[in-house]
């Protein structure tokens, strides 16, 4: 286990700490089992998207916000070198939090690879209300399905969506697709 993932762990543990959450109370605010949480807290088990998804959203946190493991104020900089990168054991995605972490800013900005074949739904449970995203795909191909209706990007297209009505990720593509998320996390 790498560095990111134990690092994962411990920042899971002491979010939930923080809250005065037992196990049991995190496990059943995110519909993810104790065992797979203690898990993961213990650097035993590496998160899927999905499941870090409804661990964060549980923890009333967006994805970005559970990277950012330094708790002091932000430098309005955040230099590519030092930004979080986080692959998904399961798929293969790769997601980079570019935007300055800890700073007041409302919206978030990551950047994805996303591998051939991947696919990943979020159900609606796993953000807050009013929190908004634009999709910006730069390189492959991508379908996005919102609420059933499906959307298929190409190179240059923007995708702005609501991600409280639970969303799917697929590259049907045969080379990885390349984007931008920029989320609006609301009020």
């Amino acid at each position: 286990m790498d560095l990111l993932e134990s690092a994962i762990g411990e920042r899971l543990r002491l979010l939930r700490t923080a809250r005065s959450q037992t196990l049991e109370d995190l496990a059943v605010a995110s519909g993810v089992s104790r065992a797979m949480i203690s898990r993961i807290e213990r650097g035993e088990a590496s998160p899927t998207a999905q499941l870090l998804a409804r661990l964060c959203a549980a923890l009333d946190l967006t994805l970005s916000a559970f990277f950012a493991f330094s708790e002091e104020g932000g430098d309005p900089l955040s230099r590519r070198e030092a930004q979080p990168v986080w692959r998904d054991p399961e798929t293969g995605y790769q997601r980079r939090a570019v935007s300055p972490s800890n700073t007041p800013s409302r919206v978030e900005v990551v950047e994805v690879t996303f591998p051939p074949g991947a696919r990943i739904a979020y159900p609606p449970e796993t953000a807050r209300a009013g929190m908004t995203q634009h999709v910006w795909l730069f390189s492959g191909v991508l379908r996005m399905t919102i609420a059933g209706t499906v959307h298929d990007l190409r190179p240059g297209d923007c995708l702005y969506m609501s991600i409280t009505e639970g969303h799917v990720f697929e590259n049907p593509g045969d080379e990885p697709a390349h984007y931008a998320v920029v989320l609006d996390r609301g009020r």
